[in-house]
């Protein structure tokens, strides 16, 4: 980055979000930790301010869920550069079993999270004539899993929100995108991979069994690792990146069995 800018990630106390956090934050940004547990945010922060030799990494604990939470972190931080929209869940359920309030519980943490502080900072984005908007998806957007459509349906969401976003900051120096990684080895997918394979498989096998037997379009054949969704995030969000908007950028290892997202 050509000077200090402030960077936030939401959903960044584990995993991906982590990760990426940490990246930016060895690139000297001022970094902004997102959870909704005041505690476990504060030691993320710390964890990565250890781990790169960076202080001007500061937790904000808020439920960005909800529109108070959205409000509280706007209030804690009144203008950031770069907002990366990584705060998500997921969990398996059959379709026909899944009860309204689990819709629209997807639809807030995955979606309105991010289109709440999207809404609170492009426009100071645009004022300033530079700033960068990214949404982490998933291969879910273009592949709905049968065992999480509503999940599915959030990505797919996140997709045309970040798309319409991007043609209404045309022209501006404000470019959004969508970052769309595989199946990636976080936590929750640990847990995830203990639900689906067994608690007593041991992770290195369950891993590899998951990937063949309900993820086998992956040309990588393994999980993607945190860092490797951060360093194409960390692409999208510099100076280099000013002529990509409006996209979709796969991250995926090959999983979506096409040539175009």
């Amino acid at each position: 980055m050509s000077s200090v800018r402030t960077v936030l990630v939401s959903g960044s106390t584990a995993g991906i979000g982590f990760a990426t956090a940490e990246a930016f934050a060895r690139d000297g940004a001022r970094v902004i930790v997102n959870g909704r547990d005041e505690e476990r945010t504060a030691d993320a922060a710390a964890r990565i301010r250890e781990a790169t030799g960076h202080d001007a990494v500061e937790p904000v604990a808020a439920d960005l869920a909800t529109a108070e939470g959205a409000a509280a972190m706007v209030a804690a931080v009144p203008q950031v550069d770069v907002l990366v929209n990584n705060l998500g869940i997921f969990g398996a359920q059959p379709v026909f079993e899944i009860p309204d309030d689990e819709w629209r519980r997807f639809f807030e943490v995955n979606v309105l999270s991010g289109v709440r502080l999207a809404r609170a900072y492009a426009p100071g984005m645009r004022e300033r004539g530079w700033g960068r908007i990214v949404f982490v998806a998933s291969e879910s957007a273009v592949m709905p899993p049968t065992e999480m459509v509503h999940y599915g349906m959030t990505k797919t969401a996140q997709v045309a929100v970040s798309r319409g976003m991007a043609q209404e900051l045309k022209g501006s120096g404000v470019t959004v995108n969508t970052v769309m990684p595989g199946s990636t080895l976080t936590p929750g997918v640990e847990d995830f991979l203990r639900e689906r394979i067994g608690a007593d498989v041991p992770l290195e096998e369950a891993e590899r069994r998951f990937m063949a037997e309900e993820r086998p379009t992956s040309l990588l054949g393994r999980l993607i690792r945190p860092h490797e969704v951060a360093s194409i995030v960390r692409y999208v969000a510099s100076d280099e990146a000013s002529a990509t908007t409006g996209g979709l950028l796969r991250v995926d290892g090959g999983l979506a069995p096409s040539i175009l997202p």
